[in-house]
């Protein structure tokens, strides 16, 4: 498996903490590393060879500096910042070209993971063991997968998704049926998301096989494709994955795989001070607090 860390954010609902030269993913905010360092870390059940990082020009110095064990042809640079749909596409046609270019025997169904680079997951062993899952399925099933963590609250700041009846186990993890993604609710419809139990929190953790992915985007995001097979990639459309390719397919192609994960996305400031007082590092809470007042 190929898993490819988004690190091209800018984070800027953390400002002035995070900023466009050195956003959230590459500050220490939890714990003594910075998530992408965490993030990389969790990913120790690959060969760091087969850990790939998208990000923008002026944080490849960033990548490079806290992920020396990363291969530096392993970062692929976007020459623009065109959202989510454009830079997952163009980590995978870039994936496609280079295992078919490989001289070594290669799986040609290979499987490719979409990790974000600026989420915080406290389960490590968890969180390895579903991606392990995941590509299981993407193997054997050939489709689209996601795995997905229990809502905590009545949150009005994620997207969710509506799961279905389970299909299968794999070393007791229960793999679901997919129904249908809901966007960020309002309140009201987010209480009753948390009381009706069939609603995950949306993560975007994304397994699938190479293959399986560019069909779709030659499906549902033709000219997308196109532009980054013909490198015109600054003509892509900005947009994100969930509205170009997920919400457009069949929902007998995807498969949700529930989890907990200890996981937040540190998208707020509350989120990042409520994690910190998990964690018990209130001295950073107050510093924090005080650069968020400057």
């Amino acid at each position: 498996m190929k898993a490819v860390i988004l690190a091209g954010g800018h984070g800027t609902r953390l400002y002035p903490l995070s900023t466009l030269e050195k956003p959230k993913q590459f500050i220490n905010l939890i714990g003594d590393k910075t998530l992408f360092q965490q993030t990389v870390d969790r990913l120790n059940f690959l060969d760091p060879k087969d850990i790939f990082v998208a990000t923008n020009q002026e944080y490849t110095g960033l990548v490079r500096e806290q992920a020396p064990q990363i291969p530096e042809k392993n970062i692929f640079v976007e020459p623009a910042m065109r959202n989510t749909s454009t830079c997952i596409g163009y980590a995978a046609i870039q994936l496609s070209k280079r295992l078919s270019n490989s001289t070594s025997e290669q799986d040609p169904d290979e499987v490719m993971c979409i990790i974000y680079a600026d989420h915080l997951v406290r389960d490590t062993a968890e969180f390895a063991k579903k991606l392990q899952v995941a590509e299981q399925v993407a193997r054997e099933e050939n489709t689209i997968n996601i795995i997905e963590v229990e809502a905590r609250e009545p949150s009005t700041k994620l997207g969710y998704v509506k799961i279905g009846e389970m299909l299968r186990e794999i070393d007791d993890v229960p793999v679901h049926e997919f129904k249908e993604f809901k966007e960020k609710p309002d309140l009201e419809t987010a209480t009753k998301y948390l009381e009706n139990g069939d609603y995950l929190w949306n993560t975007g953790f994304y397994v699938w096989q190479i293959s399986k992915i560019l069909e779709k985007y030659r499906q549902h995001a033709p000219e997308t494709y196109n532009k980054l097979q013909e490198d015109h990639y600054e003509e892509c459309e900005n947009i994100s994955i969930d509205y170009a390719i997920m919400e457009k397919l069949d929902p007998s192609e995807v498969r949700i795989i529930p989890a907990t994960l200890g996981w937040s996305d540190i998208g707020t400031w509350e989120s990042l001070f409520e994690e910190l007082e998990k964690s018990g590092e209130t001295e950073k809470i107050e510093d924090f607090r005080k650069i968020r007042e400057e």
